[in-house]
């Protein structure tokens, strides 16, 4: 029964049936359905290598054909030549790519999500209706025509007159611009860069942030419908335990957040002449921020598993109490029947597993979060920023430090 229910809901989350009807935060949009009238993707988000390829060759190879058209790609006539560039290879070549990528892993991994709340019997079936309401409505905002024209317009209006060119922009001559020109100074290969390559990957990221929006608020809705909520459940989660593997899913989005700041550390470490150690403010934030980002969401649920767990206390605490109680006045000395033996009593099993059931009440975490969770979404984010320690360590150094570690 629940599983039909789960079919049912899969339907109505896209409107189509079938198999391929599943809760999904990435499959859809204008973009999305742009990429698929182009065949740079399928009704599921395949062709990701040709999707790679096509995206990045459009923010990447204009640049390089205009820079070498221009005398700019490599050489010393300018301090930092197009080739030379880490921060736009690592932008366009590493963490575009790897923002592509991860549309597909989160939508493997988490389009089963929806279900497994009607499947766990989480949600009962007369709060069906409201969770196919939250799924319906993050449909359509994941669906929505003028969020994307918005953020359009905010890549346009914000992000390179103020996040860019403040963040990242070098005030050196380089490939795609001369700062003591101005504003006018930027070159064929900056022109395109600036109007449309930083804008493309800027328009992907914030996407990616509108979707873990649409994820947020589909749970926040859903943590509105009371229940079906346990804390004694074996995951010790109080039955959200599913919600915690949600989490590597976005290991691909945090390696691209890494790849982005690692070019633009880079950049300032080698023609700047700024040190490693100056970055790690930032390092600390990004960290942060992706940790909000995704993890955040989940703590929505913190009330009812509260509620679950202080009702649980309550209710196993007044029966432990009493069968204590009455195991004393049997099994203890004094109240042991002469033709009775311990050996082999239920009472005694009965008692442990008492015991076993309150340890996993009192063990429940509120949230669906584990410590390998972090730790993994923490290191992916840290990898590609692990070259820059050449920076201030030797080789050497590097290879012998490691390898004790390892020894």
């Amino acid at each position: 029964m629940l599983e039909g229910l789960a079919t049912n809901v899969a339907r109505d989350i896209t409107g189509e049936s079938g198999d391929a009807a599943d809760f999904s935060i990435v499959l859809g949009g204008p973009l999305f359905q742009l990429l698929r009238r182009a065949h740079v993707s399928g009704n599921a988000l395949e062709l990701v290598r040709r999707r790679m390829a096509v995206i990045a060759a459009l923010a990447w190879l204009p640049l390089l054909v205009l820079a070498l058209a221009g005398g700019r790609a490599f050489g010393d006539a300018v301090a930092v030549p197009f080739l030379k560039d880490v921060e736009v290879h690592a932008r366009f070549l590493v963490a575009l790519p790897l923002l592509i990528v991860a549309e597909f892993v989160v939508h493997v991994r988490m389009r089963t999500i929806a279900s497994e709340f009607v499947v766990r019997g989480l949600v009962a079936p007369g709060a069906l209706e409201r969770f196919r309401d939250a799924v319906r409505a993050a449909v359509r905002l994941r669906n929505s025509v003028a969020a994307e024209v918005a953020m359009v317009v905010i890549v346009y209006a914000l992000g390179i007159p103020v996040l860019w060119r403040e963040v990242a922009a070098l005030d050196v001559a380089t490939w795609y611009a001369d700062p003591s020109s101005g504003s006018a100074g930027l070159t064929a290969a900056g022109l395109w860069f600036v109007y449309v390559s930083v804008p493309l990957f800027q328009f992907l990221l914030l996407r990616w942030y509108f979707r873990l929006v649409v994820w947020m608020r589909f749970l926040w809705q859903v943590s509105r419908i009371p229940l079906d909520v346990s804390s004694m459940h074996a995951d010790r989660m109080a039955g959200f335990g599913f919600l915690a593997g949600t989490a590597f899913a976005f290991v691909p989005l945090a390696m691209a957040h890494g790849a982005l700041l690692a070019g633009v550390i880079a950049n300032r470490v080698f023609y700047v002449g700024a040190a490693l150690t100056d970055s790690k403010v930032e390092v600390a934030l990004v960290v942060a921020f992706l940790l909000l980002l995704v993890f955040g969401p989940l703590t929505v649920f913190a009330q009812q598993a509260s509620r679950a767990k202080r009702t649980a206390l309550r209710v196993y605490g007044r029966l432990a109490q009493r069968y204590v109680t009455d195991f004393e006045r049997t099994w203890l000395p004094g109240g042991l029947p002469a033709e009775a033996s311990p050996l082999g009593s239920g009472d005694i099993q009965s008692l442990a597993d008492l015991s076993n059931s309150l340890e996993t009440v009192r063990s429940t975490r509120l949230v669906p979060i584990t410590r390998q969770a972090v730790m993994t979404l923490v290191v992916a984010t840290l990898i590609p920023l692990a070259p820059l320690l050449l920076t201030v360590i030797p080789a050497e150094e590097l290879a012998r430090r490691l390898l004790k570690l390892v020894m």
